[in-house]
């Protein structure tokens, strides 16, 4: 069903485009999409096609359009920003006209940034774009320009010379909700969640309960805990961080955490001062059976499922990983991969390369050194001690002892405790554990 309004809108058509001679009338022809009037902010309706099976069956573009993150990127730092949208920049280039019957494409010459680093190159700037459309006749909206400002929204992010920033909107809409109750209030607060997710730490491990109440076996009721969550998120988003794009020819740290749901990273880099700034934060809940892993494969899903998510980073940069334990050593040092981990290697194929073949490597720093467990035991038949030692990959060494002592006045537990803890540090110096 469509909306009286958006019905007769969609029926009217729009008199500008058809006044600029964009959409041409032709025959029925023989392949024919379904239209969707959806109304637009500015109160107007735009009729979509639905292609999607058609794309599905035609050849993908040699040259895609930029990602996303990489524009947003490319914004920051210019004092002087100027933003200008195509008039129906999606019908303002040519098809062929066999094509014109089946054919449906993205078009990137709808919006447009005119950017300068200092104020009074940016007039220069404007004459270079405008002799560029005016070259291949691209029209503008004037309704939806803007012209010479220091900070704007950009596909869904607030850009400055500052940095990247969260949409002041988005965050409006999340802290003046109230607490979710029933299952789709609570999917519509994880649904906005997500569209910031790029600037919260830990996403999915500060919201686990919440993530609980979607699961089915799990009843929606709204507990002590899935309030603290909700209300840890309203308060980190009263002072959201700015994030910063990466700059080139400094190389990236990528921390791993690993928790017993959740996946997470952040993707960082040392500015001018010295001082770590964040570029990137991402979290994912584990499947059932992810949970189920050793915790040093956890953290193999971990860097394979950041490095797919941030491919456009870890190709170009040379990236210091980070994190708990040491992935990559354990992907390269067993004998023969199987399974799961032969198919981890094969997203990390390009990031992996030599520095020859590629301006990317990894390093990594252990962050995790190996857990004692000792314990003794003084009774009438005797001193025991034991030690286990557990490494940071889950090989564990125990040890034993029986202990003789030459005095005979009575010894008590914490002192066989203390011989327990020197016996523990006496075997990780002989293994060379530092």
């Amino acid at each position: 069903m469509i909306a009286p309004s958006l019905e007769f809108a969609s029926e009217r058509g729009d008199p500008e485009a058809a006044q600029c001679r964009i959409f041409v009338s032709g025959r029925v022809p023989r392949v024919v999409g379904q239209c969707h009037p959806c109304s637009q902010n500015d109160g107007k309706v735009r009729v979509c096609v639905d292609f999607r099976d058609l794309n599905k069956a035609s050849p993908k573009d040699d040259f895609p359009l930029p990602h996303i993150d990489m524009l947003v990127d490319n914004t920051i730092g210019h004092s002087m920003l100027s933003f200008m949208d195509g008039f129906f920049g999606y019908s303002q280039i040519l098809m062929g006209p066999e094509d014109m019957e089946k054919t449906s494409f993205i078009i990137e010459w709808d919006d447009m940034i005119v950017k300068s680093r200092d104020r009074l190159d940016h007039l220069a700037a404007f004459e270079r774009f405008f002799d560029r459309i005016r070259q291949f006749r691209l029209r503008l909206n004037p309704k939806k320009c803007t012209f010479g400002v220091t900070s704007r929204k950009l596909l869904g992010y607030m850009v400055s010379e500052r940095g990247i920033e969260v949409d002041p909107d988005k965050i409006r809409a999340i802290l003046d909700m109230p607490a979710p109750r029933i299952e789709r209030e609570v999917r519509g607060f994880l649904g906005r969640l997500q569209y910031i997710s790029r600037f919260i730490a830990r996403l999915t491990d500060i919201c686990e309960p919440i993530f609980q109440l979607l699961r089915k076996s799990q009843p929606t009721v709204w507990d002590d805990q899935c309030q603290r969550a909700f209300e840890r998120i309203r308060e980190y988003l009263l002072s959201p961080p700015t994030l910063a794009p990466p700059t080139p020819g400094r190389p990236l740290l990528l921390y791993l955490f690993v928790s017993d749901v959740a996946l997470g990273c952040m993707l960082a880099q040392f500015d001018d001062s010295g001082k770590e700034r964040a570029i990137y934060y991402l979290s994912k809940t584990m499947l059932d059976y992810e949970t189920r892993y050793v915790v040093i494969e956890r953290y193999c899903l971990a860097l394979v499922w950041a490095t797919c998510r941030l491919r456009h980073y870890m190709i170009k940069y040379l990236v210091h990983l980070i994190s708990r334990l040491d992935p990559l050593r354990y992907l390269f040092n067993k004998p023969a991969l199987v399974g799961r981990l032969m198919r981890w290697l094969f997203p990390m194929a390009e990031p992996l390369m030599t520095t020859s073949q590629t301006r990317m490597s990894l390093l990594v720093t252990n962050l995790s050194g190996w857990r004692m467990y000792f314990d003794g035991a003084a009774n009438h038949s005797g001193y025991g001690i034991g030690v286990l030692l557990i490494s940071p990959y889950g090989d564990h060494i125990p040890r034993s002892v029986r202990l003789a002592f030459l005095d005979r006045h009575l010894t008590m537990n914490n002192i066989v405790e203390y011989e327990a803890c020197i016996l523990g540090l006496e075997t990780a110096l002989e293994l060379g554990i530092r």
